[in-house]
Order: structure tokens, then sequence, then C-alpha cells
């Protein structure tokens, strides 16, 4: 009896050894084809988040300005710099110029127009200005912070990058 159980064991042993080398390369080649169908959309979405973080960063500055401006009764001004390739600020300044506040964005994000600066009053006031945020991937929506005239600050996705 114990003959016949170890002659049944080292045949199933032999039937049942792994995988076969035509089997991982068919698994390894789906798992290549499914990557190189996903990596586009990743790196889209990346973009994306890049634009919505470099917009709310944006009005974040912009919104502390104003509300500084207002409290402590004078000017602010909000100051940004693309930098090129290295990573964007902006800056917070009130009249001495102290800076109140900087922050940073990322270096493939960029905000437009040429002009680089607005200045918000304590009357509640400001420069009426549109900023578009754009990224070094193209295939990705630009966003626009508008900033009216009595100081209102809006957030839309459109705009055309060049």
């Amino acid at each position: 009896m114990n003959a016949s159980t170890n002659k049944v064991a080292q045949k199933l042993r032999m039937t049942s050894s792994g995988f076969t080398l035509i089997e991982l390369m068919v698994t390894i080649a789906v798992l290549a084809i499914i990557v190189g169908i996903a990596a586009p959309n990743i790196s889209t979405q990346l973009a994306n988040q890049r634009v919505k973080s470099t917009t709310s960063t944006l009005v974040n500055a912009l919104k502390e300005a104003k509300v500084e401006s207002v409290l402590r009764r004078q000017n602010m001004t909000v100051v940004y710099n693309n930098n090129g390739t290295a990573e964007g600020t902006i800056t917070v300044t009130d009249t001495t110029p102290k800076v109140i506040a900087s922050y940073q964005y990322d270096a493939k994000s960029t905000i437009k127009p040429a002009t680089n600066s607005i200045v918000f009053k304590p009357s509640k006031t400001a420069a009426a200005v549109t900023y578009t945020i754009c990224d070094s991937n193209t295939a990705v929506s630009p966003r626009q912070i508008a900033v009216s005239a009595i100081g209102g600050i809006t957030n839309t996705l459109q705009g055309t990058c060049p």
C-alpha cells in the first residue's frame, strides 16, 4: 500500500510542475499591451492635475491679497514668475514691499498674460485681468481665472494656450 501511494504522489509532482515559457511570454505580452494603452491617459491625467493645482494656488494667492488689502488698509500686490524650467513662484507683497505670502507651482505649468502683477486696493477694487493657466502637455484643457474690477475672482475651464 505504501509503495503505490509514493508512485501517485510522484506522478502528480511531475505533471503539475509550473508554467511553461510560452505561458509566461503571453502573459507579459498582454501586460505590455495594457500598459501601452494606459500610459498616455495617465500622463494626461497628471497634466490635468498640475493645471488644477496651479489654478488653485493662484486663486488662493489672489483671495489672500484681496482680504489682506482690506484688513491692513493698504494696497496688496500679487506677482507671479514662471521661472522658465524652475518651479514657478507667486508672491503677495504690501506697499513697503514686505512679502506677506509666497507660493510655488509646478515648472511644467505656466501662467499667462505677460502682465505678471495685479494690485488689490483697500476699497475692494483691482484692475480687471484674466489669467490663463497652461501646461507643457498641450492635450490638457487650460483654465482661466478672471479678476473683475470690483475684485471678484472666478475660475473657469476655458482659454487657449499657444
